[in-house]
């Protein structure tokens, strides 16, 4: 947070909006890809520094993450029969499915799969998996964060790129491409199954 306000003064920015993009990339659904549109659509801020903010934001959730996680996997496995029955559940049923996909790609998975901008990917989700998978803290936040850096440039590319479409062909433009995006996605999708 102190960096954050650091931050702020350093470029001149408001410190509420610059609290608000760092809060937004701790989110678990929005992360940076709510942050960043968010930031430079909503608050007309400077993509660097949207960036910067969204990253920190997105790496500081999963610094906690991965550090309370398991804490707290083992207190209230001892202490609460509902989460004991609950995190068996889970590392038995992910471990099954998923483990040879991780035997075979190994750690370098974790941050392509956190690098992918898409729902239920991202920091959140690559924090999970690497306790499910007992991938260790100096293993895990490095790799994370790379792929949340990667994830960030994504995102600012393609809102940048909607911004420039937007200003200079009109928001109508900027719809009808995205409806041919997931149009054409949708019947990628349909082709493969």
């Amino acid at each position: 947070m102190i960096f954050c306000f650091l931050w702020a003064k350093i470029l001149n920015m408001e410190f509420i909006e610059a609290l608000k993009i760092f809060l937004w990339a701790m989110t678990p659904i929005g992360e940076l890809r709510a942050a960043i549109p968010i930031g430079l659509t909503v608050y007309q801020m400077n993509p660097l520094s949207v960036y910067c903010l969204s990253v920190l934001g997105n790496v500081f959730v999963v610094f906690l993450i991965l550090v309370f996680l398991g804490a707290f996997s083992r207190w209230s496995s001892k202490n609460i029969g509902f989460f004991n029955r609950f995190f068996n559940w889970l590392f038995s049923r992910t471990r099954e499915n998923h483990s040879s996909k991780v035997n075979k790609y190994g750690l370098w998975l974790l941050p392509l799969f956190v690098a992918i901008p898409l729902p239920v990917t991202g920091g959140w989700t690559g924090s999970l998996i690497a306790f499910v998978f007992n991938i260790p803290f100096k293993k895990a936040f490095p790799l994370i964060s790379l792929g949340v850096m990667i994830a960030g440039l994504i995102v600012l590319f393609f809102t940048e790129a909607g911004i420039a479409i937007e200003k200079n062909f009109g928001w109508q433009v900027l719809v009808g491409i995205l409806f041919i995006f997931f149009l054409s996605y949708g019947l990628y999708k349909k082709l493969r199954e």
